[in-house]
C-alpha cells in the first residue's frame, strides 16, 4: 500500500428534506450521512460496513458528487495536489469522474438492456472523448473484457445473454474503461451466488494489484469485507463509529455495535457455537435520532452519560472508536 493520500473526507454530511402537504414544504430532514471523516491512500481498500440504512451508499454517492453534499469537503488527488471536488463545476466534475468510477449493486438494472456489451463498455470512452475510431474502440473493449474474465468474442451480445456474475464483470469493465484511480463498489456482490461472489472478490484483488487501484468497498457482509479490505469503517445512523485496520478490528473491536456485528459472523468450524450478542430493539428512525450516543438505546453497556453526550471518534492506540467506554 502506498503512503500517498488519494482521498480525504472531512465532516461530510448529506441531509434529505422531509416534504409534506400540497406545496411539498420541507418540515424536517433526514441526516443520511452526518459528519464522517476518513483518509484513503493509493492502492488501499477501505471497507464500509453496517446495517441497511446506515448511510453507506449515500456516503459514496456524496463522495462522487452524485448527491450534492449538504456540508463538508471531499479532497481528491489531482494534478499533483489534493483538490476539493465539492466546489467544482459540471465540466471539471466530468474530468474527476474519469478518475472515480462506480460499480453498482444490481448488475441487471445498472446495464442498458438495449445496448450490446461492446456499446456499454465503450460508452464512457465516447462520452469522454477517448474514442479514436471503431477499430481502436473495439481493441480497447476486447482488452477490458479479457481483463475481467469475459470472452471478447461475445462483445456483440446483450446483457440478457449473460449470468449475474458475468453482468457484474461487464459493469466492472465499464468502470475500468477510463483507467480510474478510485473504484466505489456499492454492495457489488450482494445479488450474486456465494460461489460467484468469491470470483468477483478475487477479481477485485487482482485488478487492484495489476492496476494500482484504490477501492471503497461497501458491504453489509463482514466476511466479504475482511477478504478484500485493508482498513474497515463501521457506520451507524450516518456516522462512523469505529475505523482502523481490518484485522485489528476483527481481533479486538472497541465499539459495542461492532462487537455485535462481528458476533453474528458464522465461524467456519460447524462445531464452534455462535456466541452472538443480541441487540435490543430496532435501528432508530434517522429523522428522530436519539440524544447523546445514537447507539445507546440498543447498547447493553449504556450509562447516563451515553444518553446526554455524543462520543467523538477517538484514537485508542490500535484504532479509533466513538464510545465513552471502549475498553470495557
Amino acid at each position: 500500500m502506498s503512503s500517498r493520500v488519494l482521498l480525504e473526507v472531512h465532516d461530510l454530511k448529506k441531509y434529505f428534506p422531509i416534504r409534506r402537504g400540497v406545496f411539498r414544504r420541507a418540515v424536517g430532514r433526514v441526516p443520511a450521512v452526518d459528519g464522517i471523516n476518513f483518509i484513503l491512500h493509493e492502492n488501499e481498500t477501505l471497507g464500509l460496513a453496517g446495517e441497511s440504512g446506515c448511510g453507506k451508499t449515500t456516503a459514496i454517492r456524496a463522495i462522487m458528487q452524485i448527491y450534492k453534499p449538504t456540508a463538508g469537503r471531499v479532497l481528491f488527488q489531482r494534478k499533483g495536489g489534493l483538490v476539493d471536488i465539492t466546489g467544482l463545476g459540471r465540466q471539471e466534475l466530468k474530468e474527476v469522474w474519469g478518475d472515480i468510477r462506480m460499480v453498482f449493486q444490481d448488475p441487471e438494472s445498472s446495464l442498458n438492456p438495449r445496448m450490446t456489451v461492446r456499446d456499454i463498455i465503450a460508452e464512457p470512452l465516447f462520452v469522454n472523448g477517448v474514442a479514436r475510431g471503431k477499430t481502436h474502440i473495439d481493441t480497447l473493449v476486447r482488452d477490458l473484457m479479457t481483463k475481467v474474465g469475459l470472452n471478447p468474442e461475445h462483445l456483440l451480445r446483450y446483457p440478457r445473454a449473460f449470468s449475474g456474475g458475468q453482468r457484474q464483470r461487464i459493469g466492472i469493465a465499464r468502470a475500468l474503461s477510463l483507467n480510474p484511480k478510485l473504484i466505489l463498489a456499492d454492495e457489488c456482490t450482494s445479488a450474486l451466488d456465494v460461489s460467484v461472489q468469491s470470483q468477483i472478490l478475487n477479481l477485485f484483488l487482482k485488478l487492484q494489484q495489476d492496476m494500482g487501484l484504490s477501492v471503497i468497498f461497501v458491504s453489509h457482509d463482514l466476511r466479504v469485507i475482511r477478504h478484500v479490505s485493508d482498513r474497515l469503517a463501521i457506520m451507524y445512523l450516518g456516522q462512523i463509529v469505529e475505523i482502523g485496520k481490518t484485522e485489528d478490528i476483527f481481533a479486538a473491536p472497541y465499539h459495542p455495535y461492532t462487537q455485535a456485528l462481528l458476533s453474528a459472523v458464522p465461524d467456519p468450524d460447524p462445531h464452534e457455537p455462535l456466541d452472538q450478542i443480541p441487540l435490543r430493539g430496532e435501528i432508530p428512525d434517522p429523522a428522530q435520532r436519539p440524544s447523546g450516543c445514537p447507539f445507546h438505546p440498543r447498547c447493553q453497556y449504556a450509562q447516563s452519560v451515553c444518553e446526554d453526550d455524543a462520543p467523538e471518534l477517538v484514537d485508542h492506540g490500535v484504532h479509533e472508536a466513538a464510545c465513552h467506554f471502549p475498553l470495557e
